[in-house]
Formats: C-alpha cells, structure tokens, sequence
C-alpha cells in the first residue's frame, strides 16, 4: 500500500509540474528514488542521466495510533467477523531537487509545494486514480529545525539539497485475515435457577 500511495502522489506531481514547466522535461519530472543512493553514486558510479531530476524519498514511517481503531470486529450480514485492526501509517516524504541550476532547482521546489498547497487532500471522488484500497491520503508540511535537518541530511549521507519534507496521513494497512466468526445473538434462554432470581 506504501507503494501504490507514493506512485500515485508521484504521477499527480508529474502531470502538474509537466503543465507548469516550459518547456515540460522530456521524462518525468519527479523521480520515486532513495536519494542517498543518489548520493552514493554522485561521485562515479551513479547513473549519469538520473543525476539532475527532482526527486521523492521516502524517510520514515510511523503508526498512526489516533487513527487506530479499538474494535477488532466488522459486522456481516449472517454474523459478526473477528480480525485485527487496520494498521494506519503516516509517511514522511522527502522531496528533494537536483538541478545544475540553483535557480531553477528552487523554482521547481516552488512548484511542488505549490501542488500541495492547492490540493493536500486525495479520496476517490477529487482523484478517481486513486487505488480503491485507499480510502483517503492527507499531505501536510512537516517543518524541521535546523538540527533536525542536519539530522536528517547526515543520515541520507550526502550534501544538502533545495528541498520539502511532507506528512502523509491516513495510508491504511490491512491483511484482512479473518480470526474467528460468529453469528448474531438472536435469542436467551434462562435456566430454571436464573428464572427464579429474575422472578
């Protein structure tokens, strides 16, 4: 599921920025790729033509125990089927630009953000592309201190980028595996004892 969220932010950003840059790139304009293998390979061994691009990171994932549903049943109509909670996920997104031009890596920054900031909230009615397995993707700015970002650039190992960390909320994991099930209650029968204690 973490796959088909990313994808799908992913060709949303490149139809966008495809309308908004002139002229468009002849590729994507947004990668889905560990930026630290980018880094690896910047000094000799990196593939040469994926080098300038703007590029999604995925940086960490969290549970979202808000979200998180106590009851571990989902009513049928015959009965009632015991199964473990959906698992919800928040996503920490790294858009990062590497362009020869700093000008231009900070005016495709721009237009990311810009994206974001005009729609952050996706569900099957305003993207019909979504995966039907998600319900909904929330996108929010996470903003970090300097620390943190140093942080976070030390671990990515390599040299700071033009670049925009994002939340995304609401990525739903659920194998669906039934644990037991059972039928309605329809009827209770009292036993002689229990007739005589209500009476």
């Amino acid at each position: 599921m973490i796959d088909q969220a990313l994808d799908f932010l992913q060709s949303q950003l490149n139809i966008y920025l495809h309308t908004k840059l002139n002229p468009p790139p002849p590729g994507d304009a947004i990668v889905l790729l560990n930026i630290s293998q980018l880094q690896e390979g910047a000094g000799g061994g990196g593939n040469g033509n994926q080098q300038l691009n703007a590029y999604m990171t995925l940086v960490n994932v969290e549970e979202d125990r808000v979200s998180k549903s106590p009851e571990n049943f989902v009513r049928k109509e015959n009965g009632v089927v015991y199964k473990n909670p959906v698992t919800y996920l928040n996503l920490y997104v790294l858009f990062s630009v590497n362009l020869g031009v700093y000008e231009e890596a900070l005016r495709r920054l721009s237009f990311i953000i810009q994206f974001f900031q005009q729609q952050n909230v996706f569900d099957p009615l305003n993207s019909p592309s979504l995966d039907p397995k998600i319900a909904k993707l929330i996108v929010d700015m996470y903003s970090m201190n300097f620390e943190q970002l140093n942080h976070l650039w030390g671990i990515l190992g390599g040299k700071y980028l033009p670049s925009v960390l994002y939340k995304v909320r609401r990525i739903g994991i659920d194998e669906e595996a039934i644990i037991s099930e059972s039928g309605f209650i329809k009827e209770i029968q009292l036993n002689e004892k229990m007739k005589k204690a209500v009476s």
